[in-house]
Parts: C-alpha cells; sequence; structure tokens
C-alpha cells in the first residue's frame, strides 16, 4: 500500500519505490538456500572453491556452480537476486571480514563462493541490523524541530531555561544545608557560575535577536524562487516541516545505501587504473565488503556507548579502525606492499569524503523533490 502511495506520487515516487523494491529483492534472495551462484553458463574441470574435478554443471562436494562470473553485470545480479545462505558461512565470514578483509575479498573473487557469505548478503544484513540497533536503542533524528526552533534565538532560549532550571535546583540544595557545611561553599561557586551563564546568553540573544528579526522579515530568504516548481516546492517543504523532512532522509539513508557502491566503484578504478588485471566486479567486491565492515563497526561502537563505555576510547575506535581495516584490506586484497597500501588509503580517504558528499546530496535531492 504504502509502495502505491509512492509511485502515484511522482517520479520521485518512483526513486523511492525503487529503493524499496531493490533492498527487499537483495533481502529475499540473501536468505535463498543455495551453496553457489549462477545457472550454468558453461563450466570448467576442477571447482574452484573446493577443488573438486568436476562431472557436472555444479560441484558435487560443496554445490558451487562450476561457472563463475567475473563482471561488473553479475553485481547487477547479486544487487537484486543477492546469494547466501548464512547458517555457518556467517561464522566464516565475520572473523575474516574483521581482521583478514583483503583475503576474504580476494578468496571470493577467485572462486570460492560457496564458503563465505556474498558481499551483496553481508552488505544487507550489516545495513539492515545496524540501522535496527539504531530503532531499538532510539537513535533517531529529532521529532521537535520546527522553523523557529532551528534558530539561533531559540537554541539561546533552551540554553537559558537549562541554565536556570540548573541554578534553581542548586539553590535548593544549599538552602537545605546547614550553614557551615563545606558544600554550601561549592554550590555557593556553581550558582555564580550560572549566574555568568545566565548574564552572557542574554547578552547574545540581545545582540542576535534583532538579527534575525530582520532576517525573518526577508521575503528572499523565506521564499525560494528558482523557477524550478518542483525545488521550490521542496525547499517549502523543509522549511515548513523540518522535522518531518530529516525523518524521510534518515529513511533514505538505510533505502539507498547500496548507491554508495556504484558511487564508489570509479574511485577504486582510479586507485588500480593501468592494472589491467583486476576488473571492475573486483573492485564492486572490494566496495561492499568495506561497506558492510564499516557498518558492523558503527553497530560495535553503539552498543559500546549504550553499556556506558568511555567516549574518548569510542572515539579513538572510530577514528583509527577505519583506515586500519581499509589498509588491510587494500594490502591484502591487491598484492601491495605496506608503502603503497598506506598511500593509496590516505587517498581512499579523500575519495571517501567526495563519495559521502555525493550521496548525501542525492538524497537531499531525493527528499527535496519527492
Amino acid at each position: 500500500m504504502r509502495s502505491a502511495k509512492l509511485i502515484a506520487s511522482g517520479p520521485m515516487g518512483d526513486f523511492d519505490a525503487a529503493g524499496e523494491l531493490v533492498m527487499g529483492g537483495m533481502l529475499g534472495r540473501a536468505v535463498e538456500p543455495h551453496a553457489g551462484e549462477s545457472h550454468g553458463h558453461g563450466h570448467g574441470t576442477i571447482c574452484l572453491n573446493c577443488g573438486t574435478a568436476l562431472i557436472g554443471p555444479h560441484c558435487h562436494e560443496c554445490g558451487q556452480s562450476g561457472h563463475v562470473h567475473r563482471s561488473l553485470g553479475a553485481i547487477g545480479h547479486e544487487l537484486l537476486h543477492g546469494v547466501a545462505h548464512f547458517e555457518g558461512k556467517m561464522w566464516r565470514t565475520l572473523p575474516l571480514l574483521a581482521w583478514r578483509p583483503g583475503d576474504l575479498t580476494r578468496r571470493y573473487i577467485a572462486g570460492e563462493r560457496a564458503r563465505f557469505v556474498s558481499p551483496m548478503a553481508m552488505f544487507l544484513f550489516s545495513i539492515f541490523t545496524m540501522f535496527a540497533i539504531f530503532q531499538i536503542l532510539g537513535i533517531s533524528t529529532p521529532t521537535d524541530l520546527e522553523t523557529p526552533t532551528a534558530r539561533p534565538t531559540a537554541a539561546l532560549q533552551r540554553a537559558l531555561q537549562h541554565s536556570e532550571e540548573g541554578r534553581a535546583r542548586d539553590i535548593a540544595k544549599r538552602d537545605k544545608l546547614a550553614a557551615g557545611d563545606s558544600d554550601r561553599a561549592e554550590l555557593d561557586k556553581d550558582i555564580a557560575k550560572a549566574d555568568r551563564e545566565i548574564a552572557a546568553i542574554k547578552a547574545a540573544t540581545a545582540q542576535i535577536a534583532p538579527i534575525e528579526a530582520v532576517a525573518g522579515n526577508d521575503d528572499s530568504i523565506k521564499h525560494v524562487n528558482t523557477g524550478w516548481y518542483t525545488l521550490d516546492h521542496g525547499v517549502e517543504k523543509w522549511q515548513k516541516n523540518p522535522a518531518l523532512m530529516l525523518y524521510k532522509l534518515q529513511s533514505s539513508i538505510y533505502k539507498f545505501s547500496w548507491l554508495l557502491i556504484p558511487l564508489s566503484i570509479p574511485f577504486i578504478w582510479l586507485l588500480f587504473f593501468w592494472k589491467r588485471q583486476y576488473k571492475l566486479y573486483d573492485h564492486a567486491v572490494f566496495v561492499t565488503y568495506s561497506i558492510a565492515a564499516m557498518s558492523m563497526l558503527f553497530i560495535g561502537v553503539t552498543l559500546l556507548a549504550a553499556v556506558r563505555v568511555s567516549t574518548d576510547i569510542l572515539v579513538w575506535i572510530a577514528l583509527l579502525v577505519p583506515p586500519i581495516h581499509m589498509c588491510r584490506q587494500l594490502k591484502q586484497a591487491y598484492g601491495l606492499g605496506w608503502r603503497s597500501a598506506i598511500f593509496r588509503t590516505s587517498l581512499l580517504l579523500w575519495f571517501i569524503t567526495i563519495i559521502a558528499t555525493l550521496f548525501l546530496l542525492i538524497l537531499a535531492l531525493l527528499g527535496i523533490m519527492g
């Protein structure tokens, strides 16, 4: 019913519906119990997964197809159909994904398909698990945003209210203590600090309010007129109900997270464009496993934060683990030396900034025009 509404809403509704169909199709095929992939386009003489001599289109030992694809079109096939029989495969895949991601990438490309969860299925599992945990822990966009509350004066008013409430609590505590109690001195210091904060906030509000009032009366800020009705209407919706639009943006992130794969492949290709032995399919496998690993990292950091692990520790994990993991994956997957892997990782970090910006711009455009 929801898909029908999206499709009926216009071209951007079609994009939303396409995102849901792609993710739903991948999820449905991900649990299909087939060991290998492909439905026969000829076969070789030995199984690339276990080394058994083939006597038909599929290996009679492990069930993998004798035909192993290595084309960019095959990524599209997996995107729509997926492939993984989780059970024991997940426990063989996760340790390698965490510690030897490049080996996992290289072995999957080389033909060990039945042994591991496929990149697309791993990507699916990690993305859906990450957003499920976010929802369980109540991590979401704010729902109390309105256009006025997004202004500086509104933020200052909230800060003022918070400071005044804290000051009132401190005064109540102090009044309950005896005159000679040592805690009274500490509370007096806190109250004096709160007084200074309140005075500073009031002074800032007095300076900003007139500027904001002038901006609020400026029709050129309130009403955008580009001549493109769809875009103008979308901007107006953002202004009227930013909370709803942020919620839609958050929903779009997981529905269209697969866009990160085609956005990333050209940048990985740039790192190895002169090496003809590496195909676009190889880069796609690298990217998909890497995104899955980063999603699993976010899951781990979120769970650690939920059990009150130090913020400093979590920040260091978030800053250090991704580049180290990417460097190891590059080194192992492409057979690089450490210097070459570190250099390419530094370039990749810049590329990721570009990719993330493009991704968010696309989502924002979909949200505005949807």
